[in-house]
């Protein structure tokens, strides 16, 4: 009879593509990211980006005037490689009874850990945007209403309908536009989805719903509009994921890893709405 060891149940290998696919369905926003790989096996970890400057809002022009066109201008920013990590320990005991499929529950845990550090770094990015792509209410006495998500997209300019856009809103935020003549369901919109995890259209806009978003005070709710390639996603390093013994505790050690940076490539792609400070 051939002897089961931990080594032929815990398998890292197998574990970082079972990782690194689960990763790609849980990222929630990556649709609207583009992800570089050139920087793989490359040494350095402080890199320069270019960053594309937002050519301002569109000109009112009267009869048999000239358009004065505007410089695209690429600005650069400094942008540090940094270490993504999680990690969990199972007892012999686990691995081997396999009760609840403990590896692929370890695979699971630390694919969604990461994920959701990935997509905290991408509303963080958001979350910084300023002039001239920020739209605030009219007022400081009324939280975010359908009809900014609609009023805030003039910010875009004469790109207003070039490409597809996603509403990344609030729970609270979501159930107001479903009041809306202007919302459509995702059943309606489901051979035009963009990214996974959208609920409907409006606006224009297919619209996404996060808790991370949700906030007691409406006043200070924000929500944000984005196109695919507003934001860039840098790989140094696919996910890795190593294994330790621990010989006294009759443990394993799983950890998973990725190199990575998120940062804001085209701001002229996304705008933050928020009420009047």
């Amino acid at each position: 009879m051939a002897l089961t060891v931990l080594k032929n149940l815990v398998n890292p290998e197998v574990m970082a593509d079972l990782v690194e696919k689960k990763l790609h369905d849980l990222i929630r926003f990556l649709p609207l990211a583009e992800v570089d790989t050139t920087l793989v096996g490359r040494p350095g970890d402080t890199l320069t980006l270019p960053s594309y400057q937002y050519i301002g809002d569109a000109d009112v022009l009267g009869e048999g005037s000239t358009l004065t066109p505007a410089s695209l201008n690429a600005g650069t920013v400094s942008a540090t490689i940094h270490k993504v990590a999680k990690g969990v320990e199972l007892s012999d005991e686990a691995v081997l009874s396999g009760y609840g499929d403990p590896m692929g529950q370890a695979a699971m845990q630390l694919a969604t850990a990461i994920a959701n550090k990935t997509d905290n770094e991408m509303l963080g990015i958001l979350a910084a945007i300023s002039a001239p792509m920020l739209y605030e209410t009219a007022s400081t006495t009324t939280a975010l209403a359908p009809a900014d998500v609609n009023d805030a997209q003039e910010l875009f300019g004469e790109d207003i309908d070039v490409g597809e856009k996603v509403l990344v809103c609030s729970p609270r935020l979501y159930t107001a536009i479903r009041n809306t003549k202007a919302w459509l369901p995702a059943s309606e919109i489901a051979a035009d989805r963009m990214i996974r995890g959208a609920v409907g259209e409006a606006y224009g806009c297919q619209i996404i719903v996060s808790n991370k978003l949700k906030n007691v005070d409406p006043l200070a709710e924000v929500a944000y509009i984005v196109k695919p390639g507003a934001l860039k996603v840098i790989l140094k390093r696919d996910t890795l994921i190593e294994t330790d013994r621990d010989i006294l505790k009759f443990t394993t050690v799983i950890t998973g890893s990725k190199h990575e940076v998120c940062y804001l490539f085209d701001a002229s792609k996304a705008i933050k709405l928020a009420v009047k400070s």
